[in-house]
């Protein structure tokens, strides 16, 4: 590996992490499966980190909320050029996934009510039931690990059933991991090495104003816009274990909330996401366009990828003391137990907004055995489209 001094925060080693991400995010398809692509990228070809860093970035990553794909680019770009660094390969990266969405939400708005485009989606809500299903299997056989988990788990789709906020839900399962697990795991450690606690506390000032200012330019603009960036920021917040723990979240606040969507319009919007590269939470720029347009789908992208990259930029400095701390680990084992959970309970949710019969029935059972088998999303997105256009 080169001998490099980071970070570096010069023209052209941010051109080249923009450039390096934007490249990569063209073929982002597999969500988390990309992180070892990144790998390969910053490590091997790029020597931009050594091994041991980027797995600290892995499991920093994998503890804090937000897309892990996209925060683990934007992990690399700040420990190569600081801030701007971050930015840099944090947009290249999710640039393309924004652009394919808002031209298929276009397209959808266009050739919504056509015969061929209703066949298409009646074949794909039955797919995204399916994808939900795999990722609630795939998480839980992960995450729940003994029958605390479980049924905590349990619980959480509970608790979500009968109208209870998932944020409560959340929030409580932090707490209840508190008590339920063992905190013995880890114990005080004193500061890491590295950026003063000065220089830390200014900076995370400086971005907190800054994201506070602009709320307050879009409150000033237009206060939707100022309402839809709040609700999903808030939603981002919350969305620990992936760009998939958002989906509960956002089911619950767009549809069931605040109606701006109805089930199988919000299905839709997953199953172009998933067509999309990048994260699924980029359904959010389909939400945004459907309510308000070009400028809506920004605010929402914008919106929706903001707490995370913050949180990451501001626990980076201090992230080996809060892994040591003793009460760390068992809270986040009770916030992604609850989300097995709040994944289920969306699972059934879609499934319920089907009017299933024998033919779906097949094309969801060939679906979820697809997925089990490790076979690519897109492929079984695009197959599940081609099969609805000729069977329905």
């Amino acid at each position: 590996m080169k001998s490099m001094v980071y970070p570096d925060s010069s023209p052209n080693v941010v051109i080249s992490l923009f450039l390096s991400f934007l490249r990569l995010g063209l073929t982002a398809f597999g969500g988390p499966a990309m992180v070892a692509h990144i790998k390969e990228l910053s490590v091997r070809r790029k020597g931009w980190l050594d091994s041991k860093t980027f797995n600290d970035g892995v499991a920093l990553c994998q503890s804090i909320p937000g897309a892990t794909a996209m925060q683990m680019a934007a992990y690399v770009g700040l420990k190569v050029s600081g801030i701007t660094g971050a930015l840099a390969s944090y947009i290249g990266f999710g640039l393309p996934a924004f652009i394919l969405m808002v031209g298929l939400s276009i397209g959808y708005i266009i050739s919504h009510g056509v015969s061929w485009t209703a066949s298409v989606f009646a074949g794909l809500q039955v797919i995204v039931v399916c994808i939900v299903a795999n990722a609630t299997f795939v998480f839980g056989r992960s995450i729940l690990k003994g029958a605390k988990a479980v049924l905590m788990a349990v619980a959480s789709a509970v608790f979500f059933w009968q109208g209870i906020s998932p944020f409560f839900v959340v929030i409580g399962s932090g707490v209840a991991g508190c008590l339920f697990f063992s905190t013995t795991e880890g114990t005080d450690l004193p500061n890491p090495r590295g950026e003063s606690v000065l220089s830390v506390v200014k900076r995370d000032i400086v971005l907190v104003a800054a994201l506070f200012s602009g709320l307050f330019a879009l409150y000033v603009l237009d206060d939707k816009f100022f309402h839809l960036a709040l609700l999903m920021m808030k939603i981002d917040m919350f969305a620990f274990g992936g760009g998939f723990a958002s989906l509960p979240l956002m089911l619950h606040e767009i549809v069931n909330v605040k109606g701006w969507l109805d089930g199988k319009t919000f299905m839709d919007g997953i199953a172009l996401g998933q067509v999309t590269p990048g994260p699924i939470v980029i359904t959010a720029a389909f939400v945004g366009y459907l309510l308000y347009g070009f400028a809506g789908s920004v605010v929402a992208t914008i919106a929706v990828f903001t707490p995370s990259f913050l949180i990451l930029v501001m626990v980076v400095p201090v992230f080996d003391r809060l892994r040591s701390c003793r009460y760390f680990l068992p809270v986040t084992k009770g916030i992604l137990s609850s989300f097995v959970g709040l994944l289920f309970y969306v699972t059934l949710k879609f499934a319920f907004d089907i009017h299933w019969d024998v033919v779906r029935a097949l094309l969801a059972l060939v679906a979820f055995v697809a997925l089990s088998k490790q076979i690519d999303v897109l492929y079984v997105v695009v197959a599940g489209a081609v099969a609805s256009l000729i069977v329905f």
